[in-house]
């Protein structure tokens, strides 16, 4: 897989980002002032991932979306796409990389503490507040949005 930069006159993977983030508005909103990487297959034909970054604060970057195509899931794609973030950030002299995910994502929550990422706080009913939509995800109410944090 190839990961680079979504080029300013290339259209988001929506789908894919979707599948991270049920809310349309929401993804736009953090792609205007984010950056967007896609990870390409082997072939160079298809995406296959992808993963946005925002600064949000002098010495942050944010994980704000992270997807792999279903098809492609359990294949290290994630990891890859986690290890380049963790680059990106590097490179850009940024000394902190967060990402939030919901109370409910358990593999989540358990891939990004294996990536190197440590939970630092709860924000309590977040997705009550910011989605119209009840999400559920394994049987569980997403309410609260669960943030790790790693130094980079």
């Amino acid at each position: 897989m190839h990961i680079r930069k979504l080029a300013s006159n290339e259209t988001p993977p929506m789908d894919l980002l979707l599948g991270a983030d049920p809310d349309k508005e929401h993804i736009e909103k953090y792609l205007e002032d984010g950056q967007c990487y896609i990870g390409i297959n082997d072939h160079g034909e298809k995406v296959i991932g992808v993963y946005v970054l925002a600064s949000t604060k002098d010495d942050t970057l944010e994980i704000m979306n992270i997807s792999v195509l279903e098809t492609e899931q359990n294949k290290g794609i994630g990891k890859a796409l986690v290890e380049h973030a963790i680059e990106t950030a590097k490179k850009q002299n940024f000394s902190i990389l967060e990402v939030g995910t919901g109370n409910s994502s358990i593999s989540q929550i358990a891939f990004y503490q294996k990536c190197g990422f440590r939970m630092v706080e709860v924000d309590f009913d977040y997705f009550t507040r910011n989605y119209e939509e009840v999400i559920v995800e394994n049987g569980i109410i997403c309410r609260d949005m669960i943030r790790l944090k790693m130094d980079v």
